[in-house]
């Protein structure tokens, strides 16, 4: 057994590899936690999306492409705001038209560039775990450190602002600068993920292990330790299934944080489905509107 899970360690591309996937393991499920208790999830969609003309833009210009991709996070997370504040329309419609945009946008310029350069930047949509240089598991262990430091630093304002906004805007919290800094941190992990899963997967590491935690525990701190315990299993497992399958990295790191999802679904034991099935009445749908409609009219 100590020998199969040594196997890949021989290799350093794969030393590589599992290092920052644990790393993103463990902020996603940080970052991601925020979103779950804000109900914020398609947010952290939206900014994934949006990173992809970043990326494109920053390698035409030869100019790192994670600085790149978080600038077009940052700029896209204003624009939904701007939309949402200046207008009668609602966030979630303002999500789906900006990040609808920069999508477009990013596919239209990566679609020319491999035209003009024959080079493949696929790899920015679906993720290449397995290429990641030294350099790249520099960057995310940088980007990582900054994420946790300024959680760990703004936590206490960050926890009031999640579950009372307005409260926390009356005893004179900055709601902006905080709201920005949320935004701050989404982005940047969304970067560091971006080797990882690609833009188009990276929203189920930021959702699945903290949704997965939310079905367990109820405080705030708990889920996102809760919740880094599973996306650093399924980071490692993941990886490990790519390996001696030969499966794609990104989509098998996904696909072990939903089956985690599913036995929690299944079995928490406060909301579980099969642990607390929901009583409802024998009597068909139809009937009860029926049945209503008479004692009404009675």
């Amino acid at each position: 057994m100590l020998e199969i899970l040594l196997e890949p360690l021989k290799y350093d591309f794969m030393t590589r590899s599992l290092v920052v996937a644990i790393t993103v393991g463990a902020i996603c499920a940080v970052v991601g936690s925020f979103l779950m208790v804000q109900r914020l999830a398609l947010l952290g969609d939206a900014i994934s999306h949006s990173v992809l003309p970043g990326l494109a833009i920053a390698f035409l210009m030869g100019a790192n492409i994670f600085i790149g991709a978080f600038v077009a996070g940052i700029i896209s997370t204003v624009c939904i705001n701007l939309i949402r504040a200046r207008s009668q329309i609602k966030e979630d419609a303002a999500m789906g038209i900006v990040f609808s945009a920069f999508f477009a946008l990013g596919i239209t310029l990566i679609t020319v560039i491999q035209k003009d350069n024959k080079i493949d930047l696929n790899h920015f949509l679906f993720g290449n775990i397995l290429g990641v240089t030294s350099g790249d598991v520099r960057d995310t262990l940088i980007i990582a450190f900054i994420v946790l430091f300024i959680v760990i630093l703004l936590y206490k304002e960050l926890l009031f602002y999640t579950f009372d906004k307005l409260g926390a805007q009356a005893v004179g919290l900055p709601v902006n600068l905080l709201d920005l800094s949320l935004m701050i941190l989404i982005g940047m992990t969304i970067v560091a993920s971006l080797k990882a899963v690609g833009v188009i997967l990276v929203l189920s590491l930021l959702v699945t292990p903290a949704a997965t935690a939310y079905l367990l525990v109820r405080r705030l701190h708990h889920m996102m330790m809760v919740g880094v315990g599973f996306g650093v299993v399924s980071s490692i497992s993941g990886m490990y299934l790519s390996y001696f399958y030969n499966l794609p990295s990104g989509p098998a790191i996904v696909l072990v944080a939903t089956g985690f999802f599913v036995l929690a679904f299944l079995l928490s034991p406060t909301q579980g489905l099969l642990t607390h099935p929901v009583k409802t009445s024998l009597q068909p749908p139809l009937l009860r509107e029926l049945k209503g409609l008479w004692k009404r009219n009675s």
